[in-house]
């Protein structure tokens, strides 16, 4: 009988065929969705309106993972929420089966290579990398050593006309107190080597555009991560007269997304007057997100967030609310403006895009469209106009299936990509390296030796 370790138990797992291997499940309880690339066996599950995600993993592994995914939903970082570790797992002959780490699946999310399969810009490469090294910046805040970073350990989310990423695997994760300088360069050394070959793999697809360069991009991503890591918690020097800086900072981090939570401020005597040195101590995301969910309980994306404050401040302005409580103002603006956008989306096409993205999109187009005409279009007319000449043209982002968006290809087997397409010609590619060591008798190395650590499982 199997045993599930979980905090929030879903009592419909409990009947799914847990005595087949991962692999082998039948179609009626699976989903075809985009997923990244990963060494293990990984389904899309489907248990009544929930989608889970299923990965098959040795049991240390996955309790591991759990626990640091875990740890992370609860500092509020962007991941995948951990839902339960399925151990105790045998086949109808009675032998052991790895045990599945169970995560909720992400709507609206796609990995790396969804979004270039379409054809990405230049300028929309930069804001995924963005994401990114806000992502691992955020990671590191709350001293999480990944240990594994890659584009393919990422899920994308729109956010407003950025992006927003989250992690989707911790295997080889660490929780500490706080990083060391050199426990994040061992980080962004991984990152080096692991986003080179990601880049230099989208490059001979034809999937990079060819004005980027996968070196360079690796280079940018290392100067930006710095960059904002020193903007986060670097250290500010400046004499007395020049106080208004120290708000100055506080601004800049809110800018980013941040807050403040503690700002060390020291002052020292010098020939010349006092000096004074700030560090921000406590940083915490989400700047925008937290005051949008104070005044209207939109729990949102980071940029989406800022977009709607700013309609929100537009509107207040319009309707000559100054003087009003912005909790009232706020209220007014959610029924008159917001709602009416979202509950007018055709239901058959509310998988497109979620709500705060469809709003953003619809006040661009209303710019647009205010532009061609001559004149201030209604919010009402540009929904109508968005639904009709924009939106409807869109994939479809809640996915139901794994074709990546502009591929019309059709995969092998929907539930794995990683069988390829029923088109491609011949064998399935050789590696010449493990071709050469077929046979090759290779001593256990006792670091992360997968099979070794199953034989101790089953003698234990």
């Amino acid at each position: 009988m199997p045993r599930f370790l979980s905090s929030r138990p879903d009592s419909r797992l409990i009947p799914l065929p847990w005595e087949t291997p991962l692999a082998e499940w039948p179609t009626e309880h699976l989903v075809a969705l985009p997923r990244g690339i990963s060494r293990h066996v990984v389904r899309f599950i489907k248990v009544g309106n929930s989608v889970y995600a299923a990965k098959e993993v040795i049991e240390d592994l996955a309790i591991h993972e759990y626990r640091m995914l875990t740890d992370l939903h609860r500092t509020d970082t962007p991941a995948v929420e951990p839902l339960a570790v399925v151990t105790g797992r045998v086949d109808i002959d009675g032998e052991p089966l790895d045990p599945v780490l169970i995560t909720r699946h992400l709507e609206f999310s796609l990995p790396y290579r969804s979004l270039f399969a379409q054809g990405v810009r230049p300028d929309t490469v930069g804001r995924l990398l963005d994401a990114m090294v806000v992502l691992l910046a955020r990671l590191h805040l709350v001293g999480f050593l990944w240990g594994d970073v890659s584009l393919s350990n990422i899920l994308f989310r729109r956010d407003a006309g950025e992006f927003a990423a989250y992690l989707v695997d911790a295997e080889t994760a660490e929780m500490h107190e706080a990083l060391t300088d050199g426990q994040r360069e061992h980080d962004l050394t991984i990152a080096t080597t692991n986003l080179y070959g990601e880049f230099s793999d989208l490059e001979a697809g034809q999937m990079l555009d060819a004005s980027l360069d996968p070196q360079k991009l690796v280079e940018s991503i290392l100067t930006r991560y710095r960059e904002l890591w020193a903007e986060l918690t670097g250290v500010e020097e400046f004499s007395d007269q020049e106080v208004f800086r120290i708000e100055n900072r506080v601004r800049r981090l809110n800018a980013l997304g941040f807050d403040v939570a503690e700002l060390s401020i020291e002052t020292s005597p010098a020939p010349d007057g006092s000096h004074i040195r700030i560090q921000p101590k406590v940083v915490d995301a989400g700047h925008h997100t937290r005051r949008l969910l104070r005044l209207t309980g939109l729990d949102v994306e980071e940029h989406q967030a800022r977009r709607l404050l700013n309609d929100l401040d537009t509107f207040r302005a319009r309707t000559n609310q100054g003087h009003v409580d912005e909790a009232v103002v706020a209220h007014q603006w959610l029924t008159e403006c917001f709602q009416p956008v979202v509950t007018a989306i055709p239901p058959e096409l509310r998988g497109k895009r979620e709500g705060a993205q469809i709003y953003h999109e619809v006040l661009d187009y209303r710019w647009y469209a205010s532009q061609r005409a001559n004149r201030e279009v209604p919010l009402v007319e540009a929904t109508w106009g968005y639904i009709q000449d924009v939106l409807r043209a869109l994939p479809d982002e809640a996915m139901t299936d794994t074709r990546a968006i502009g591929d019309e290809r059709q995969l092998a087997n929907p539930y794995d990509p990683s069988q390829g397409f029923v088109d491609d010609d011949g064998p399935m590619p050789e590696d010449p390296w493990e071709a050469a060591a077929d046979g090759v008798e290779v001593a256990p190395s006792g670091f992360l030796d997968i099979e070794a650590l199953r034989t101790a499982r089953k003698r234990g």
